[in-house]
């Protein structure tokens, strides 16, 4: 009896376990030479020969071709990491890979995957409690959230741009969104732009779209702008269906033609009496009509995409018209000023201030492609973070000295498990060294002498970090060097990391259909 598919295949037991796991690791072991401030970068070729040089943890995943099902759920940390906090994504998807190879030597020793599940499940509960006890009791003001971007955007591409001096630019966007009931991250964009020193990178209150004016005799530069956002075409209407007119003379062509230049400039008139000053729209804008607006000094964007469209109105207050006589001067929404400037053979438009100042744009620049897509992920992470540490008010230490009190605890209550389940609790240990003998090893550390090192500075001052400035790397409290993450990022890395083992490691039966 044939219970699945004759071209089906089946893993089971051990083999099934042990392929899982290496899968995972491997993916792991891919971003690890990434971790710290002297990460390196991956080059990522795609089949059409599409290049991106990064050491985003979550990039790298996303754009290697990974097939193999457990290996698909170590990006998924990764993945995670990324959606919830917005960093730390190499971390997360290491600490899961380390704690697969810790599993795997277990296993190899008839420790039963439940056992090792339940420990490590115990063990991710008692580094919470240690993340707990890491967070500083100072609070968190600007200088501390410039620490935290520093630390995010440190070892990562930024061009010819200091970390120190973005991390500017990161806290002043995220104080601009900052409200009452907390931090309104969607509301920063991260707008690139080619053509320039990354030095020319600048935060924009308001936002930056890629449009030019409808016509060039347009004004390019309108203050106190009253604003339209139109679904409507300003031309001459077209039936829905082909139809032909016979024209029998001179007389009934021109009155055609007149008829059509009555509703052409009908719509031009309507808009100029309405007092709007700026007017996006979604749909084709008539050269006659973009002509009459330009003699009337009207600035017009034609064919505006419709996320375009949705975020001019939310920044500016507008209401979206469908139906040109609906347009009232209660749709208008706000801007002190709106500006179109040419960047090469691109024109964009800038809505700055007034209603628009809710939203803001870091308005990246850089001299080439790669450049500038690895600043806007290495803002975009660090926007993230702050806002992050912001909202929560709860940052700890970087620099591996987290990871370090986090296995020393775990150590320390393991002693307390009996059973074989206390291996488990002493791997789960075991595996978050790797953080600290990874950014050993990436500074050129021995990663053994260093762990030994860090796990004795931390029993004698408390906290430990490995810090690096220049060509030098000590052994120092972090927070004295300014090293610093937002808790919840230790949290998510933790959970994710415990999450995605004890699911792979559960797994002892995999069947494929070919």
């Amino acid at each position: 009896m044939f219970i699945m598919s004759e071209d089906s295949q089946r893993t089971q037991g051990r083999d099934a376990q042990s392929s899982n796991i290496m899968a995972g690791k491997a993916v792991a072991e891919a971003v690890r030479t990434t971790l710290g401030p002297r990460g390196m970068d991956k080059m990522l070729v795609d089949s059409g020969g599409e290049v991106v040089i990064t050491n985003d943890g979550a990039t790298i995943l996303n754009e290697m071709d990974i097939e193999h099902p457990a290996a698909q759920m170590i990006v998924e940390v990764a993945d995670s990491q990324e959606e919830e906090v917005g960093d730390g994504t190499t971390t997360a998807a290491v600490i899961a890979g380390n704690l697969l190879g810790e599993a795997e030597d277990l296993i190899e020793q008839d420790v039963h995957a439940t056992t090792i599940v339940e420990g490590y499940h115990e063990a991710s509960e008692i580094a919470l409690e240690a993340i707990e006890e890491q967070i500083s009791e100072e609070a968190v003001d600007d200088d501390v959230l410039k620490q935290v971007a520093e630390s995010s955007m440190t070892g990562k591409g930024t061009g010819g741009l200091t970390a120190e001096s973005l991390a500017e630019t990161v806290v002043e966007a995220i104080r601009h969104v900052e409200l009452e009931g907390g931090v309104a991250r969607d509301n920063v964009t991260v707008h690139t732009q080619i053509g320039a020193s990354s030095n020319a990178t600048e935060l924009v209150p308001g936002i930056v779209i890629d449009e030019e004016p409808a016509h060039e005799g347009m004004p390019t530069d309108v203050e106190d702008a009253s604003i339209a956002v139109l679904d409507v075409e300003l031309g001459v209407r077209t039936g829905e269906i082909d139809a032909e007119y016979a024209i029998d003379s001179i007389d009934q062509l021109n009155t055609a033609l007149d008829a059509e230049e009555s509703e052409v400039r009908g719509y031009a008139e309507t808009v100029a009496d309405s007092g709007a000053d700026v007017v996006f729209t979604t749909e084709d804008v008539d050269d006659r009509v973009s002509n009459f607006l330009a003699n009337e000094g009207i600035l017009v964007f034609e064919n505006v995409g419709s996320s375009d469209a949705k975020d001019i109105v939310s920044a500016t207050g507008a209401t979206r018209v469908g139906a040109l006589d609906d347009l009232e001067e209660s749709d208008f929404g706000a801007a002190d000023r709106v500006r179109t400037d040419s960047f090469g053979d691109d024109e964009l438009a800038f809505v700055e201030g007034g209603a628009a100042a809710e939203t803001v744009t870091v308005f990246v620049r850089g001299g080439t492609e790669h450049v500038v897509d690895e600043l806007e992920r290495a803002i975009g992470d660090a926007l993230d973070v702050v806002a992050t540490a912001l909202a929560s008010g709860e940052v700890v230490p970087g620099a591996g000295a987290t990871e370090i009190a986090i296995a020393d605890k775990i150590r320390e209550e393991a002693a307390g498990i009996e059973g074989r389940k206390q291996l488990a609790v002493n791997a789960f240990a075991d595996a978050l060294d790797v953080v600290p003998r990874t950014l050993a090893a990436n500074t050129g550390q021995d990663p053994i002498d260093a762990l030994v090192d860090l796990r004795a500075a931390h029993e004698s001052e408390g906290r430990a970090g490995l810090i690096t400035s220049g060509e030098e790397v000590t052994i120092a409290d972090p927070f004295e060097y300014g090293v610093i993450d937002p808790a919840d990022v230790k949290r998510e890395a933790v959970e994710s990391a415990t999450e995605a083992a004890t699911m792979i490691a559960r797994i002892d039966d995999v069947i494929a259909a070919e």
